[in-house]
Order: C-alpha cells, then structure tokens, then sequence
C-alpha cells in the first residue's frame, strides 16, 4: 500500500517537532522557576542573617497589610531580589586617609612634605592621589582656613618645621615626619573636616594651595580682647563652660614649664662646654707632671672629662628634643583649643543679644498693633523688622547648638589625646635621661684605675676612707653596688637613716669622735697623713 507523503501519515508525523519544542520551552520553563526559587531562598538566608547580626533594625519590618493575599514564605518582591530594600541599605562610611612618604629639605627652609591620599568621598575627582607636594606654609594656611571655618571642630595646631635635634640630623626628620603624620590622622579622622571643600582643593590642586575662601574668627583684635574682659554668659553645658579653664591653666602651665626646661638646657650645655675646657686644662698639667702615675692620670682624667662634656651637651638636646619641644607645642595646641572655646562663648553673646532683639521687635509690633490707626508701610517695616530677628535667632540658636554638641565630643578627644601624648613625650624623655646618666657613670668607672694606680698606695682613693688600702684595690668593680659604696668599703646597714653623703649616722659620728681625739692627740701636725685627712673630712 502506498503511501502518500500529503497523506495523513504524513501530517501525523509532521507536528513531532513542535512537540518537542513545546517540551523543551517547558523544561526551560521549569528550570528558570527552580532557579528563581533557589535565588529567592538564598536570598532569604542572607536576610535572616542580616537581621540575625542586626536585631536593632528588624523592628523596622512593615507587618503585612490584615487584607493582603498569603505569600510564600520563600517569595519576595521582585524590586528586592538584587537589592537591599531601602531601609536595609548600610550608611556609607566615608574616609579619608593620608599616608607621608617622604621630606625633603634644601638647606634650613621650610620643608616640602610628599604624601599619598586615599579616599572615597564622592566629591574628590579620583579615589587615589598618589605623590602629593605640600610646603610647611601651605599646611598651616590650610590649618587657619579649618579654624575659622569649622567652629564646632577642635582643629591641633601644625607641628613646627623643625626640631631641637638639629635641621638635617635624622632624628630631626624622622621626628618631623611623625609630628606631620599625627596632625594629618586627626584631620582626617574628623568626619566633618574631611566635608570641607578646601580639603579637595588642598590635595587636588597641582600647583601649591592657597585657601579659596578667606573667613575670620567671630571677633578679633580690641574687640575680641573686650569681650574676654567680661563675665563668660550663662552656659547650660557644665563640661564646656568648666574645660575652657582647665585648658587655659594647661596652656600657661606648659608654656611655663617649657621655658624652664629651655633653661635647663641652656645651663647644661653651659657645663658641658666648661667641662671640656676644664679637660684640655687638665691635659696641659700631665706635660710638665714629673710623677709617671699622677701623669698618666691626668691624660686619662682629661680625656674622661671632655667625654663628660660632651655627653652632658647630647644630654641637653635630648632634654630639649624629647621634653621642651612637646611641652612648647602643646602649648600652641591648648592656647587655639582656648580660643575655640572663647569663640563658642562669643556665639553665645551673639545669640542672647539676637534673642534681645527678638523681644525687642516684637514689642515694637505690639505697640502698633494696639495703636487706633495703622499705616501699612510701619506695620510691613514691623513685620519684616521681626522676622528678620525671628530668623537670626533661629539660625544663631542652631549654631550654637551645633557647636555646643560637637565640642563635648572634640574636647574629651583633646584630653584624651593630648595625655597620651604627654606619657608618651615624659616617657621617651625618661628613658633619654637614663641612658645618659648610665652612659656618664660608664665613662666615669673607666677611669676610676687610672686614679687609683698613681702609687703603689692606691691614689686618691685613700682619702678619709675606713677600709684598708689593700682592700680597696683588690675590687674593681662598679662603685655602687647591692652591698654599698666600694669606694669607701662601709656597707650599707638596712632600716638606718642615711646621713647627707650616704653613709649612716651612727658610722659618721663615730668616725668624727675618732677624727677630733686624732686632731687634739696630733695638735697642728702639718704632714702627708694630717693634710688628707683634714682634706677628706671638710666639706665642698
């Protein structure tokens, strides 16, 4: 039997690939809804974890509307299966951080500072500037527009250029690129600082910085010294209104103390010049010395002395570098938190006058009120007169309200801030003493032999001491010890109360009875033994 390929054979066989099209749409179907649930339920696995980690914010949930058709536990919208909803959305947390990479420094100028920005504030053109080149000036330029413009920011002033340790010494910059360092970390650290459009132009700019916009402080010159003459006004804030006298005593304390340590330093680099004059002195005794041992002495003496001298004076720029520059500096720092301070004192005069004037216009507009007969012009003079005050007080009120806000948290930054930089400044000035204190005891003991070898006697080590010559040059050892002065040999005596060079009371009585019945037996005897010990018993 034929068949015919128009048949109906044919037509049967013919829809057979849309079949298998249709199954596949279906199988391609499918496999997108499975995909889409398992999406979804990730999805919810990651929600739940979210408000697992933040319970605070699932009571932000809107509960389901009574009327609303049951949803799949599973399903979610669609506008919320990529997305968080919008009050899941994290806040974005803008930084700012600069990092210093190098100084350089021609001759005693100022120094040219080079660092590296990176940022994702949304203002800045790129999120890295690397290499940037700022002067000394340009920081402190950038340090005077941040003051007058931020009232409610405590802005530290700008570290100085240089250090006691000498311009060109590597302790000088390593110093001076740490000082910059911290002054840049709390610049950015401040997130309202790092809001201010004159941080953009300051690491944008390629050609040096100057401030675009110049403002200056609420009062300045004779003004701002008057207003300082009167009682501070009525403050509603305890902790500012006490910190503003605590900080100008921390300001005049330090600057006080730091003068006194520039005289310290001036005085021990004073010695330490006379010592090495002293010791070239001492050098040109050991020429014309006949005795060999009292010579020798005097050569190793010299030479132990000027050692001396040049300890004390690194001495003295350790005093200065360690302890007399922070104390100068912080107190630059105290003195502008002190004028922040007055500055917020000052808006509030501003803003008790602003309320005073307030009254005052509206007085005036309820006196035309009550008057029979109104002119237009007056009552709209009035009118304006008021709002103007109205708005004034507003915005003077929020400003100081601003301000006072920001200040708690500035100021207890401050203190916490400037006390550990004081630990850290008297720590490193503790260590430095006893470095070189050691380092002199050191160098002292090096030449203790010497003196002792002048005779066979032991030298001037003999003078006015109780223990026997033999005994005392049998040790070498360091002069203080656990178990007393080896010097002198007396031990020390545990619980007894020490005389003016260390020895005890009951010791240093005996001693002087024995010496007077010496004297009154010897009478005025003039020889070796009578000289030494009159010499060892006076006093210098």
């Amino acid at each position: 039997m034929e068949q015919n390929p128009f048949g109906g054979r044919d037509d049967d066989r013919a829809p057979q690939p849309r079949q298998h099209d249709q199954r596949d749409e279906y199988t391609q179907q499918h496999q997108q809804h499975h995909q889409e649930q398992q999406s979804s339920d990730q999805h919810h696995q990651q929600q739940q974890q979210y408000y697992q980690q933040h319970p605070s914010e699932q009571q932000y949930q809107s509960p389901p509307h009574p009327h609303s058709p049951p949803q799949h536990p599973h399903q979610q919208p669609a506008r919320y299966k990529n997305q968080h909803p919008p009050h899941q959305r994290p806040q974005p947390q803008y930084r700012l951080t600069a990092k210093i990479t190098g100084l350089e420094r021609t001759g005693r100028k100022d120094p040219i500072l080079k660092f590296d920005v990176h940022t994702n504030l949304p203002k800045f053109r790129t999120t890295q500037f690397r290499d940037v080149r700022r002067t000394h000036p340009e920081f402190q330029k950038l340090a005077h527009h941040l003051l007058s413009s931020n009232p409610e920011c405590i802005v530290p002033a700008v570290p100085p250029p240089s250090t006691s340790a000498g311009v060109g010494t590597d302790e000088d910059e390593t110093r001076v690129r740490a000082y910059m360092q911290r002054w840049l970390n709390t610049i950015c650290s401040n997130p309202v600082l790092i809001h201010d459009e004159e941080i953009i132009f300051f690491i944008e700019s390629d050609f040096g910085y100057s401030p675009v916009v110049h403002r200056k402080q609420p009062a300045t010159g004779v003004r701002r010294k008057v207003i300082k003459q009167f009682a501070p006004p009525p403050d509603d804030t305890p902790e500012l209104e006490a910190a503003r006298p605590v900080v100008k005593a921390f300001y005049l304390g330090t600057m006080e103390t730091g003068q006194k340590v520039q005289r310290v330093v001036k005085a021990r680099r004073g010695l330490g010049l006379a010592e090495a004059e002293f010791g070239k002195n001492l050098l040109l005794l050991a020429s014309p010395e006949a005795h060999p041992g009292l010579a020798n002495a005097f050569k190793k003496l010299s030479r132990t002395v000027q050692s001396v001298g040049d300890f004390h004076a690194m001495q003295a720029t350790a005093e200065a570098t360690t302890l007399a520059d922070p104390l100068n500096y912080h107190s630059s720092d105290a003195f502008i938190v002190k004028e922040i301070l007055t500055n917020r004192q000052i808006l509030m005069r501003e803003l008790d006058s602003a309320r005073k004037e307030t009254r005052s216009k509206l007085q005036t507009a309820e006196v035309l009120k009550a008057k029979s007969s109104l002119r237009r012009d007056k009552v709209d003079e009035a009118l304006a007169a008021l709002e103007e005050a109205k708005s004034a007080e507003s915005h003077l009120d929020a400003k100081v309200r601003r301000v006072t806000n920001n200040l708690l948290q500035e100021q207890r930054k401050w203190f916490h801030r400037t006390s550990a930089d004081l630990r850290a400044a008297i720590r490193d000035f503790t260590l430095r003493q006893i470095e070189a204190e050691r380092r002199t005891l050191a160098t002292l003991e090096a030449v203790r032999p010497d003196i002792r070898a002048i005779d066979a006697s032991g030298g001037l080590s003999r003078l006015g001491r109780e223990a026997p010559p033999a005994a005392r040059r049998a040790s070498l050892a360091a002069s203080q010890g656990p178990k007393g002065d080896a010097w002198s040999g007396v031990e020390r005596a545990k619980g007894v109360q020490r005389g003016e060079f260390g020895m005890p009371r009951e010791v240093k009585e005996t001693v002087k009875r024995e010496r007077i019945v010496e004297e009154e037996e010897e009478g005025d005897r003039l020889d070796a033994k009578n000289a030494a010990s009159r010499l060892a018993g006076s006093t210098f």
